[in-house]
């Protein structure tokens, strides 16, 4: 599903936020990247999702070279790969069905599908009952379990989360990272840069340390 081949990335003036990471992660898998802050995390997740390419190596998603891909073909990968970010990036001037159909809409679901696809994908995270509500009228776990409704609406066979737990409380985080859990059981490859990697205690590590991989 990826495959790093001695990728690094470095930015403006010579800041090395990857070093030569080579890894491999299977489909189906769940996998957390952790690592103190600065670490590289979420270069690393950028680079899976083409928002970034690496200065050096060879970054593999689905056997394709996502860093060569020419920009037309991008929203094509894209399309694959759900993404939590996390400002969440939610638009506060739409509802939260509108919010979560955004991404059929850009790629051309027909609308009654679509909508169908929305109110599945809320229902999985538990907000049904709130698809005219505006975000703003959300707790801050209901945003987050929103932006995760978005990035699946989909349907990707990869999901990407940067920190989906920060700024959680407990609890909240607890349910957010059962969500996470019911994808995965499902067949969804999960990748997960987190510090809270107490509430996956099954998955995978890679461990960063000022961008190196850690053994």
């Amino acid at each position: 599903m990826i495959r790093f081949d001695r990728v690094s990335k470095r930015y403006p003036p010579g800041v090395d936020a990857l070093s030569n990471l080579s890894f491999e992660i299977a489909e189906r898998q769940m996998v957390l990247v952790s690592g103190h802050s600065g670490a590289g995390k979420s270069t690393l997740l950028r680079l899976v999702a083409a928002i970034e390419k690496c200065t050096s190596g060879v970054v593999l998603v689905g056997g394709q070279n996502v860093g060569a891909l020419a920009r037309a073909a991008l929203p094509y990968l894209r399309r694959r790969i759900g993404m939590v970010f996390q400002d969440q990036k939610l638009l506060f001037d739409r509802t939260v069905f509108e919010n979560v159909m955004l991404p059929l809409s850009i790629a051309g679901f027909p609308r009654r599908d679509a909508a169908q696809r929305v109110r599945t994908a809320l229902d999985k995270v538990g907000l049904a009952s709130r698809e005219k509500a505006l975000p703003i009228m959300l707790s801050g776990g209901e945003q987050q379990r929103l932006a995760i409704a978005r990035a699946v609406v989909n349907r990707p066979t990869l999901l990407l989360a940067d920190e989906p737990t920060a700024h959680l409380d407990k609890e909240t985080a607890a349910d957010v990272a059962r969500i996470f859990h019911e994808f995965h059981q499902v067949g969804v490859t999960l990748l997960i840069a987190t510090y809270a990697d107490d509430l996956f205690p099954a998955a995978r590590r890679l461990r960063l340390d000022h961008g190196k991989l850690l053994p």
